[in-house]
C-alpha cells in the first residue's frame, strides 16, 4: 500500500468516525426526552463519575494552583508586580486551566472507564440481550451516561477550581504574608461575570463530549475482548482532542463577544 493510498484511507476513516459519531449524538438528543426515563440508572452513574472522581479531581487541582503560584511568582517579583498574582492566577484558573484539566483528568479516567464497561457488555452479547428481552439498551446505557457525565463535569470543574485557588492562596500566605481575605478580595475584584459564564458553559460542551465518545466507542466495540482495550483507549484519544477543539471554538465565540 503506498503512501498516497494510507492517507486517503485514514482520511476516509476520520470522515467515517466523525460521521457515526454525528449520528450517535442526534440518537442521543432523539431519545433523552422521550419515556421511560432511568432515573435510578442516572443517578448511580452521576455518583460513579462524580464522587469517584473527586480525589483525583482535588489534588489535581490543589497541586496547579501550587505550582503555578511558585512557578509565575519569582517572575513578577523580578517586575515589582507580585500583588498582581491573585488577579492572574484566579483569572487564569477560572477561565482556561481549571476547564480544561479537569476535563482531560475525566477524559483519561471516565471516557476510558465507560468505553471499556459498554465495550465488555457488547463482546459478551449482554447488549444484544437487552435487546431480545425488549428492554432499550441505548435508553439504559447510554443516555444515563452521557447525562451523567454532562451534569457532573461542571461540579468537577467547580471543585477542582476552589482548590487550585486554595492552594494558590497557602503559597501567597507562606512566602508574602497575605491574609486569606486579601487575597480572594483582590481576585475576585479581578474576575467577572464574563470570565465565569463562558468557563462554566463550556464546561458542559466538555462533559457531554466525555460522555458521548466513550459510549459511542463502548457502544461499538468490535473484535472481541481486543476490541474492549482498543475502545477504552481510542476514548480517551479521541475525547481529549475533542475537549481541545470545543475549548478552541469556545475561546474564539468569547473573544468576538469581547471586541462587540
Amino acid at each position: 500500500m503506498t503512501i498516497a493510498s494510507q492517507i486517503s484511507s485514514s482520511v476516509k476513516q476520520f470522515f467515517v468516525q466523525i460521521g457515526a459519531l454525528s449520528y450517535f449524538a442526534g440518537r442521543y438528543f432523539k431519545e433523552v426526552f422521550k419515556p421511560p426515563f432511568e432515573f435510578g440508572e442516572l443517578l448511580r452513574q452521576c455518583y460513579n463519575v462524580g464522587n469517584r472522581s473527586m480525589t483525583l479531581v482535588g489534588v489535581t487541582g490543589f497541586i496547579i494552583g501550587l505550582v503555578l503560584t511558585l512557578q509565575t511568582r519569582p517572575t513578577l517579583q523580578e517586575f515589582g508586580a507580585v500583588s498582581w498574582m491573585p488577579d492572574m492566577v484566579g483569572i487564569s484558573i477560572v477561565r482556561e486551566i481549571g476547564p480544561v484539566i479537569v476535563a482531560l483528568i475525566c477524559a483519561g479516567r471516565v471516557a476510558s472507564g465507560i468505553g471499556a464497561e459498554l465495550g465488555s457488555m457488547r463482546v459478551t452479547e449482554q447488549i444484544d440481550a437487552m435487546e431480545v428481552s425488549g428492554t432499550n439498551p441505548f435508553k439504559f446505557l447510554v443516555i444515563t451516561r452521557i447525562t451523567a457525565t454532562t451534569l457532573m463535569v461542571p461540579l468537577l470543574v467547580i471543585f477542582g477550581d476552589v482548590l487550585a485557588l486554595y492552594g494558590s492562596f497557602l503559597i501567597e500566605h507562606v512566602k508574602g504574608d497575605v491574609s486569606f481575605q486579601l487575597y480572594f478580595n483582590k481576585m475576585f475584584d479581578a474576575l467577572a461575570f464574563g470570565d465565569l459564564i463562558p468557563a462554566t458553559i463550556k464546561s458542559f460542551f466538555f462533559g457531554f463530549a466525555i460522555g458521548l465518545v466513550g459510549c459511542f466507542k463502548g457502544y461499538h466495540c468490535k473484535k472481541g475482548t481486543v476490541g474492549v482495550g482498543t475502545a477504552a483507549n481510542t476514548a480517551v484519544v479521541m475525547a481529549s482532542m475533542l475537549i481541545f477543539v470545543l475549548d478552541f471554538i469556545a475561546v474564539v465565540i468569547t473573544d468576538i463577544f469581547y471586541e462587540l
